[in-house]
């Protein structure tokens, strides 16, 4: 189960970021609490505005395990009627289900495409779980405040740079994820994230506010941007 609790976790000892690329020293210093358990998961709860043909609002619940997978279940609403479901990914397998009122299916997808895009989804989201860092490999980034963290996620790897301030807060985090972004064929096209805020429970600092969309960094970035989300809790597991 991706919600159960991480047995007799490890209390988190700075020294253990021994080896590690600098940026990665000071990000997971900065987000990790000395003695703080290495948990594996967290459930959040956030709010926001996805864009559905137009910017509507949603309310959700996550529960993320890196490497293992995720539930995100949502509520939206689309001519005046609420739109519920899930995206997920779960040994291996992606699926989304989404229904107007209940009843009038409005997304069913699922198979090799969608499972390989919620791969890079769950790389890209493990930032919200630094407490989980030995499950992914560390390496240097692109410049000296970048760091590439590569998850292994079902049977594939998946690699996300993240942007590491002076300070160690996470500014952002970019990669080349598998999606069809405006109906385009499947493919490799480059996805980001932006963190404008944090905030700290049970010992662990996370990006709090965001804002995420397909062709980050390029001339396409506010056609591409569709999700903008402030989470509003988080207990780690």
């Amino acid at each position: 189960m991706l919600s159960s609790r991480t047995e007799r976790p490890e209390a988190f000892d700075p020294a253990v970021l021994d080896g590690l690329p600098e940026p990665a020293r000071r990000w997971l210093t900065h987000a990790i609490a000395p003695g703080t358990p290495l948990w594996q998961a967290v459930e959040l709860s956030m709010r926001g505005e996805i864009r559905l043909s137009s910017w509507r609002p949603f309310t959700a619940r996550q529960v993320l395990a890196p490497p293992a997978g995720f539930v995100w279940a949502a509520t939206a609403r689309l001519f005046g009627l609420p739109v519920t479901g899930f995206d997920r990914l779960s040994s291996g397998s992606g699926e989304m289900r989404w229904r107007l009122g209940g009843l009038v299916p409005v997304m069913s997808a699922s198979g090799p495409d969608v499972a390989r895009s919620a791969a890079g989804r769950l790389a890209g989201e493990a930032t919200l779980v630094p407490t989980a860092f030995r499950a992914a490999t560390w390496a240097t980034g692109s410049a000296a405040d970048r760091v590439v963290a590569t998850w292994h996620v079902g049977g594939r790897d998946e690699s996300v740079e993240l942007h590491v301030g002076p300070d160690g807060r996470l500014l952002g985090a970019e990669m080349d994820r598998w999606g069809n972004p405006g109906g385009e064929p499947f493919g490799r096209h480059r996805f980001g994230v932006a963190f404008e805020a944090e905030r700290t429970s049970a010992g662990v600092t996370i990006g709090s506010v965001l804002r995420a969309g397909w062709w980050w960094g390029t001339d396409r970035q506010a056609e591409g941007e569709f999700f903008r989300a402030r989470i509003t809790g988080a207990t780690f597991r």
